[in-house]
């Protein structure tokens, strides 16, 4: 017989639907709790800092340049003849005054005579009208001599006493041409070989060279800036080629040697050119430097190594710690709390694998130059030694 439910039992089945729904829903719910994944927090990168340092720099500058002698001096003939004698070895010292070469002195020597001759006779005639003179004077007072007497006798000693005056001029220069047939060396240095041979006809056109002698214990060396430079030590307060007492330092030059060891001496820039050469744009500037040992040979090319400026207590950063953008160049510096901070400097010249940072850094600050590709503002990290430290620290061993 079938049986109809009532309203209880209807309220009922429901009420046991909704609860079993329910349990199945929390059994669910606990089973998901269980099993779920626990998310774990990523680790804080590791990276490799160092504080910002504070030293001095010393800026340089490199070029090329040259060799040159502080004194070249050519000794020529001054006058003509027969090339007589050599009296020193081709190629070594040789000094002020030494004697080089003889000229045939011979029409030197007869000039002389003749000269000395002819002052001798122009002297003996000024004696002479000088004591004619002396004689026609009491004679006028007396006027025992006419005027006229008196003015021919003053005119032939002016003119005996010029004469006199010529004849010790053309002497003078007798013995001065004679000088020049002893052909002395100018100044101390290092001689070069004969340009003309014995028995040369010398002192004529094309034929007056007859040696070099060059002064090298003091160099000069020669090289040129950019006008870019000189603008960039004017903003520093420098002027090149001119010394300031001011300045701890003076622009001291280092060269390298052709088997690239450097010079044991430095010299001193002593020189600028005031103008711009307008087809190199660049200048001309001059250092000299002691070269006691011959060492330097002149019109040998060199490395130069210009001091430009020294930075003192400037703020140093390694390179490898320098991010550049379009934007300009920033750095990681570890904040106190251990986060990363993304700061934009301004840098200023480059030094060895350093830079130095005009501003937006101060020394003392930690700024990360290893492993900053991990990192983003504001991120936690951690310090410690970065894979590339250790690859490093593997190749040192």
């Amino acid at each position: 017989m079938r049986r109809f439910l009532t309203k209880k039992d209807l309220k009922l089945k429901k009420k046991q639907t909704i609860y079993t729904i329910i349990g199945v829903v929390v059994i669910i719910g606990i089973y998901l709790f269980l099993t779920r994944e626990k998310k774990t927090e990523p680790e804080a990168p590791i990276v490799s800092v160092a504080p910002a340092q504070q030293q001095d720099v010393e800026i340089y500058g490199e070029y090329v340049g040259r060799i040159r002698a502080q004194q070249f001096v050519e000794v020529r003939a001054r006058v003509e003849g027969f090339l007589e004698q050599m009296l020193f070895e081709e190629g070594t010292q040789v000094k002020r005054n030494q004697v080089l070469f003889i000229i045939n002195q011979d029409q030197y020597q007869a000039k002389v005579d003749k000269a000395r001759a002819q002052l001798k006779k122009d002297e003996a005639t000024a004696r002479k009208a000088e004591r004619d003179l002396n004689r026609i004077r009491p004679l006028y007072e007396q006027r025992a001599a006419s005027q006229l007497d008196l003015d021919n006798a003053t005119a032939a000693y002016e003119t005996a006493v010029a004469s006199v005056g010529m004849s010790q001029a053309d002497l003078d220069q007798a013995e001065q041409e004679l000088s020049y047939t002893v052909v002395r060396s100018p100044i101390t240095g290092q001689i070069s070989e004969r340009h003309v041979d014995l028995g040369t006809l010398v002192g004529t056109s094309g034929k007056s060279l007859l040696a070099t002698i060059v002064k090298s214990d003091t160099v000069l060396v020669d090289f040129s800036m950019t006008a870019l430079d000189y603008l960039k030590s004017k903003e520093r307060n420098i002027i090149i080629g001119q010394k300031d007492s001011t300045r701890s330092w003076q622009p001291t030059v280092t060269i390298t040697l052709p088997d690239n060891t450097v010079y044991p001496y430095k010299g001193l820039v002593d020189f600028a050119e005031p103008q711009v050469d307008p087809k190199t744009g660049t200048f001309s500037v001059r250092a000299e430097m002691s070269n006691p040992e011959h060492v330097l040979l002149p019109g040998q090319f060199t490395k130069v190594k210009l001091l430009l400026d020294v930075r003192e207590n400037a703020t140093v950063v390694p390179q490898k710690a320098l991010i550049i953008e379009k934007g300009g160049a920033y750095i990681y510096v570890m904040r106190k709390d251990s986060t990363a901070e993304k700061r934009f400097i301004e840098l200023g010249p480059e030094f060895g694998n350093n830079a130095v940072v005009e501003r937006g850094l101060i020394p003392g600050e930690n700024i990360v130059v290893e492993g900053y590709h991990k990192l983003s503002p504001g991120i936690k990290m951690r310090i410690g030694t970065t894979p590339i430290e250790k690859e490093e620290e593997n190749k040192d061993e």
